[in-house]
This record gives C-alpha cells, sequence and structure tokens, in this order.
C-alpha cells in the first residue's frame, strides 16, 4: 500500500475510535474493529462514524489552535507575539514562511483525514441497508447525517483553499480511488461543486428548533451560513496560478446572489438573534452555558483535555496571566493602532484587545503599546485553573453577526449600494456595540463605495481575533493596501501626528500593595480597565487614552508606561526580525507554502505562487 493511501485509510479509523464527550451525541463505535460495510448498517453506527468527521475539525491541528489562530495571522488587528522564525508561528505571522515551517504540515494533512472520514459517510448513506429500507424515522436521520457530513466536507475544502489555493480534490474515500497521487484542482471548480453540496444539504439537516440540539451541532443555518461565506469567497479575489495575480472569481453576481439569499433566509427565519451583550457572547462560551439568543451558529466543539479533541484558545491566546492560578500565554499581539480603531464609546474594544496583563499576583499591569494582546478568549473567564492548556473554550465558526454583515455586503453589491434592510442590518450590530451610548453609533452610508468602506472597517471591530480578517481582506484584494495604510498609520501613531495628534506618549498608573487582588474576572471588560488606578490631572478616566500628556514627571506612587513612545521604526519596518509584516509579497504570500512532506509525497502536486 502507498504512503498517501495508507495514511489516509489510517486517519479515517483513528478519527472514528471511542472519544469522551461533554454533549451527549459525541459517543463513538470504534471503527478498526468493524467493517466499513457494517459501520454503515444501522443509524446509530452510522452516527458514530459521523462524529469521526465532527472530530476532525477539532483539536490542536484545526481549530483547536492552528487554523483559527496561527495560519490567519495576519490582517491589521492582530499578530502573532515574538520575534520571526520562518519555521515557526512566528513566519507565518510576518508572511515569511516556507515549506519546512513545522506549522504547516499538519493542518494540512488533519483537514484532508477530515475529508476523507466525510467521504466514508457520504459514500455509505445511500447505500446502506438503513437508507434503503429502513423506517421512515431511520430514513429521515441518515438524510440528516449526509447532511452534515457534506457540510464538513465543504468547510474542509474552504479551509484548505483560503489557505493554499488550488489543492487536489477527491469526493470519494482514498481506497475507491484509482491513483492517490491526485494533481491540483482550480478552486473555482471546487468552489461550485461543494456550494452545490450546501444547497443539497440545507434540504436535508433541520433548523436548530426542529432538532434541539446546541451549536456544536451542523443546522440549517450553520448550511446556509456558511454557503453565504463560500459564496462571497468565491465572488471575491483570490491568488491564481496562472497569471500568478490576485483575480476575481467569475461571475461575481451570481454568488453575491447566493449569499444574498442564503443569509436572508437565517434572518427571516427567526432562529437566531444578536446576543444583546457582546462580551456576554463570548463569556459563555467559556463556560458551555447556553445563549438563548443563538447567536453562536456553529461552534466548533471541545473537550477531553488532550491535543486532539480539545482546544488551547484562551491558553495560546487571549489575556496573558502570569499568576499560577490562570497560567496562560498571550501568543497574540494586538497592532497597536487597532485599539484607536475603536470609538471610546464601543463596548467591543475593551472585549477584543487586553492593555494589560494579569501579574503573578493577580494584579493588572497596564502594558506598553507594543505588548498588548487579544482578549475575547480568558482563561480567568473558564471554571479551569492551574497549568491546564486545554480548556474546553469552543471555537465560534459561525455568528448571527456575520450573516448580518454578510447580508449587508451582498445586498450592497447587487443593489449598487444598501437598501434599507443593509443598513438595518449593520445597524442592529452597531448598536449592540454602542449599548448605553446609542447617539454615538452615528450616520450609515448608503452609496455603493462608501458602505463598502463602512462594511471593510465594521468587520475590522466586529470579528477582531477570530480568524476571518486575513482572509475578507484577500477575498476583497485590500490585504496589501491594509498593510502599506497600517504602516502608514504605525508611523503615525509613533510621531504622534494626525490621527494619533492626542495619543498620549506615555501612561502612568499604580500599581496596589502587594497584598492586594485587583483582577476580578467578573467584572465586565470594560470595568477592568477603568478600575485600574490611572493618572488623570483632572480629566475623565476614560479619556486618558486619547488625551496629550500634561505632565513630564512621574507623579509620587505611579509608574511611567510608554504608550505612545512604545512604537519604534523597527516594529514598522526595516527590521526583519520585529517588524510587522515584514516579508509580505503581493501575488505571493496571499497564500502559504504547502509543507514540503506532502509535496514529497505526491509526485503530481506542485508548489506554485512563488515559493
Amino acid at each position: 500500500m502507498n504512503k498517501n493511501k495508507f495514511l489516509a485509510i489510517f486517519f479515517s479509523i483513528v478519527g472514528m475510535a471511542s472519544v469522551y464527550s461533554c454533549s451527549d451525541y459525541l459517543e463513538v463505535e470504534n471503527l478498526s474493529n468493524t467493517a466499513e460495510k457494517q459501520q454503515f448498517d444501522s443509524a446509530s453506527d452510522t452516527f458514530a462514524a459521523l462524529v469521526g468527521v465532527y472530530n476532525s475539525a477539532m483539536g490542536d491541528n484545526t481549530y483547536g489552535q492552528r487554523m483559527n489562530l496561527i495560519l490567519s495571522q495576519s490582517g491589521d488587528d492582530f499578530r502573532t507575539s515574538g520575534d520571526y522564525n520562518a519555521n515557526d508561528r512566528r513566519g507565518i505571522s510576518c508572511f515569511g514562511a516556507v515549506p519546512t515551517n513545522t506549522e504547516l504540515l499538519r493542518p494540512f494533512l488533519d483537514t484532508y483525514a477530515g475529508i476523507e472520514r466525510a467521504n466514508l459517510v457520504i459514500k455509505n448513506i445511500p447505500i446502506s441497508p438503513v437508507y434503503q429500507t429502513g423506517s421512515a424515522a431511520d430514513k429521515k436521520l441518515m438524510d440528516r447525517y449526509l447532511g452534515e457530513a457534506l457540510t464538513l466536507r465543504a468547510l474542509f475544502y474552504y479551509d484548505l483553499i483560503k489557505n493554499w489555493g488550488d489543492i487536489p480534490f477527491q469526493e470519494v474515500p482514498s481506497a475507491d480511488l484509482a491513483t492517490v497521487y491526485l494533481p491540483k484542482t482550480d478552486r473555482d471548480v471546487i468552489y461550485d461543486k461543494i456550494l452545490d453540496d450546501l444547497a443539497k444539504a440545507a434540504t436535508l439537516v433541520p433548523w436548530k428548533s426542529e432538532a434541539g440540539t446546541t451549536a456544536q451541532r451542523i443546522s440549517k443555518a450553520a448550511v446556509k451560513g456558511l454557503r453565504a461565506r463560500i459564496a462571497l469567497a468565491r465572488a471575491g479575489y483570490s491568488l491564481r496560478r496562472s497569471p500568478q495575480a490576485m483575480v476575481q472569481g467569475s461571475n461575481p453576481q451570481k454568488y453575491y446572489q447566493i449569499a444574498y439569499d442564503e443569509c436572508k433566509d437565517i434572518i427571516n427565519s427567526g432562529e437566531h438573534k444578536l446576543n444583546p451583550s457582546y462580551e456576554g457572547l463570548f463569556r459563555s462560551l467559556h463556560t458551555n452555558s447556553q445563549d438563548a439568543t443563538n447567536e453562536v451558529i456553529f461552534a466548533v466543539g471541545a473537550f477531553g483535555g488532550n491535543s486532539r479533541t480539545d482546544s488551547k484558545i484562551g491558553y495560546y491566546n487571549g489575556l496573558r496571566h502570569d499568576d499560577t492560578d490562570w497560567k496562560s500565554a498571550g501568543g497574540i499581539s494586538a497592532i497597536p493602532t487597532y485599539f484607536y480603531e475603536f470609538s471610546k464609546f464601543d463596548l467591543r474594544r475593551d472585549v477584543n484587545i487586553a492593555i494589560f496583563r494579569v501579574s503573578t499576583t493577580k494584579q493588572e499591569d497596564l502594558q506598553t503599546s507594543i505588548n498588548w494582546n487579544d482578549a475575547k478568549f480568558r482563561k480567568s473567564w473558564t471554571n479551569i485553573t492551574g497549568t491546564s492548556q486545554n480548556l474546553g473554550i469552543d471555537w465560534p465558526l459561525l455568528r448571527y453577526a456575520d450573516v448580518l454583515l454578510m447580508f449587508a455586503e451582498a445586498d450592497n453589491e447587487l443593489h449598487n449600494g444598501a437598501s434599507p434592510e443593509a443598513v438595518s442590518a449593520v445597524l442592529s450590530v452597531k448598536q449592540r456595540a454602542f449599548a448605553g451610548n446609542s447617539g454615538q453609533v452615528g450616520t450609515i452610508p448608503t452609496g455603493k463605495n462608501d458602505f463598502f468602506n463602512f462594511i471593510v472597517k465594521e468587520r475590522l471591530l466586529e470579528f477582531g481575533g477570530e480568524g476571518l480578517r486575513k482572509y475578507d481582506l484577500i477575498r476583497w484584494n485590500l490585504l496589501e493596501t491594509k498593510i502599506n495604510e497600517t504602516r502608514q498609520k504605525l508611523v503615525a501613531f509613533m510621531n504622534g501626528t494626525g490621527a494619533y495628534a492626542n495619543v498620549p506618549e506615555y501612561i502612568f498608573y499604580k500599581k496596589p500593595a502587594s497584598t492586594v487582588v485587583n483582577y476580578v474576572p467578573t467584572k465586565t471588560a470594560q470595568q477592568n480597565v477603568l478600575d485600574m488606578d490611572l493618572y488623570v490631572n483632572g480629566i475623565a478616566k476614560a479619556d486618558v487614552f486619547y488625551s496629550p500628556n500634561q505632565s513630564v514627571a512621574t507623579p509620587t506612587g505611579y509608574t511611567k508606561v510608554n504608550w505612545r513612545l512604545a512604537m519604534t521604526q523597527p516594529y514598522i519596518s526595516g527590521d526583519p526580525i520585529k517588524s510587522y509584516a515584514h516579508y509580505f509579497e503581493p501575488n505571493k504570500k496571499e497564500l502559504l507554502p504547502i509543507a514540503l512532506d506532502v509535496i514529497n509525497s505526491n509526485y503530481n502536486l506542485t508548489q506554485d505562487y512563488g515559493y
């Protein structure tokens, strides 16, 4: 047996091994002890095989860390912390990854393992005895399982395309192929196929209310929302092999219409709403508590306390804790100018960005501007203490806020400007962000270009740290533009000019007594910031971050923290070890290289894109 076929079959078997889950439906039979045909001879056994497909999205190599937190860097919001190395996670963030980069292999292979598992389910359900002669109830279940497998396979192919472009495409299990040495297939061909698959899946999978399942299980809204996201990617730009350039997909209006229709169906269904609390939405993910509004339409589950099915969300990324109770790494850093994209009245700012870290004595230590972290995920919001890296935090892959903004974007493209429905959709997202200060929402433009730019900005604010930004910028063909704009903003930030003329050079804050614990995780993210003892010198505490310094001498008892002064030229450009997006090259670095081991295992697979 050749190496590729062995790996594919091995992963399909291992993925369906018996697992433990916090959800009742994640219980599986060990496929290694049964023949393929026997695995699908009952609805319950078929469901066990389907769980193996779900499991493929879990763990360190996919949505437990690498696919969502590492491969997604960098945009104009966050970057991976630390100094550049071409062969690790920082090489990806700086756009300098090489084929030997250690972060590239497992996400690629494990995603294909998920496709293999999905192919087994998709092949065997229509020919199973249950499907052909079983009860009507069992046939309905099998239809649902088929729809879920089609949806997960579509997600896996989308993940591969958005990171690697054209990739090998197969719709049947590897054992059924004449050869496993497949060449690349044009991504538009794959996109069209999986969009058709999702259209079929939407007829098979029930709405959440009909099935009574949690967000960790695919519902009709999840199918439709994913189809909208993929349709927007198909309508947008991507880096092509020949010519090696960013090119928009053919017939974009067709795909904007798909996105529009799917999002409108979700909106009209009444199944999902915005959680009135932006922060509460993310807190619920930390405790596996049910969100009554069902804003999270689909979340990748995390359980088991291991690298295969759990996640490092909240440990690898998020608010950094140096204390032993909530020890966590803070592996993602905010680009300082991102803080100033938010209005001071926008409640999302302090949820998305942590300007402090928690010290060994559980005190809030204000950080210099180049040491802020993403903050939507915090170990201290979980019930887990100690040194554990696996926190059981689910990944919110699709939210209702995303549906509203995708709907508005597609509406704008189809109607050459924003309709009242599109304005209403984005207004609801904006009003939540300014809860308590609705007068600060401002006017939403309706002209096509202005509304598009509004959407670009609003998605930056709403989805910071959720692994969407880089891919949004790519499909809009704005990645190069935004990287260059961010560099210009960083220069202005460093020099205190333009929009940053009133940003202070430094901020003074007073550390509490060594015996005082002042980080309280039950307080809101905004209150955590306002509770810090900042030197205000006669102004409101909330205005400290927006007011030039009025004193040079450090007040008695306070510590001086460089704010604007922390920004230096090596961070911006010129230093290949430290500077933001240093190795980005347009028409090349929009995609990642394929891992060398993968290239070496398939003589029909080419590297491409200048790597």
